[in-house]
């Protein structure tokens, strides 16, 4: 592993017309399930997506983006209660895993898995990307794939070559902003402000914020990016969605 991996990663939204052969996207899978897990239940599966149709057919339900549209593969990544359940029942067990806590469990172990997934394709020379979108339209993907009762979409990820080997790394907040020591500290609101300076002289952020007419990066993110209608909006359909697939009674 190269020292410098962690601290150089960088998300990859522009790849190369060049395959991933199916043996390595299984490799990175299988090495993946080495990640740790709820109970050592496993409570995930993934879709891979390559075909050209499905892959249309589901770049449309992640807004088209570019990350989406010119992937080689898309990975959605499922919390899914309903292996477990269903080898419970066969073993004469009774299975107790429809409802919210289970639910928290299966993303837990499915977001885990995912993450191991990013790390190991990246060190294998491929580019990856989260398509946050698998919220928004998270019924939608689940019709598309399939998934029955139980199995919910939590995750999605493009695979593809770099098509760019500078593809400017994001900025992050330094790690004061982050870290608690012993208990939580609540700070001031010019010491926030300092904390947050790096996204706020990012130039790609200014760059937004000015395309947009707004006064500061925060109200690109309340008027435009993640306004509350639509928050409440994803909430809503997201909690039916759960309680169509069986874990809110």
């Amino acid at each position: 592993m190269k020292k410098d991996y962690f601290i150089n990663r960088r998300t990859v939204r522009n790849y190369a017309k060049k395959q991933i052969p199916e043996e390595l996207i299984d490799s990175i899978l299988e090495r993946a399930m080495r990640a740790p897990t709820c109970g050592n239940m496993q409570l995930y599966s993934v879709i891979v997506t390559k075909d050209p149709a499905n892959l249309e057919r589901l770049a449309k339900e992640h807004f088209n983006q570019p990350a989406a549209t010119g992937a080689d593969v898309i990975l959605t990544i499922c919390a899914d209660f309903n292996r477990f359940t269903q080898w419970c029942e066969a073993s004469n067990a009774k299975p107790g895993y429809d409802n919210f806590h289970s639910f928290m469990m299966a993303l837990t172990d499915a977001i885990i898995y995912t993450q191991q997934i990013v790390t190991i394709a990246e060190m294998e020379g491929l580019g990856t990307c989260y398509l946050g979108t698998v919220n928004y339209n998270a019924k939608q993907i689940s019709e598309i794939l399939e998934l029955p009762e139980l199995v919910v979409p939590v995750a999605s990820i493009s695979l593809g070559y770099p098509a760019n080997e500078e593809e400017e790394q994001c900025e992050r907040l330094p790690l004061d902003a982050i870290r608690h020591k012993e208990t939580y500290h609540k700070d001031s609101n010019e010491y926030v402000i300092e904390l947050f300076k790096t996204k706020d002289e990012f130039e790609p952020n200014k760059r937004f914020v000015e395309e947009n007419n707004k006064e500061s990066l925060a109200q690109l993110f309340t008027d435009i990016r993640y306004p509350e209608s639509v928050n409440i909006e994803v909430s809503k359909t997201f909690m039916d969605l759960l309680k169509e697939k069986g874990y809110i009674k």
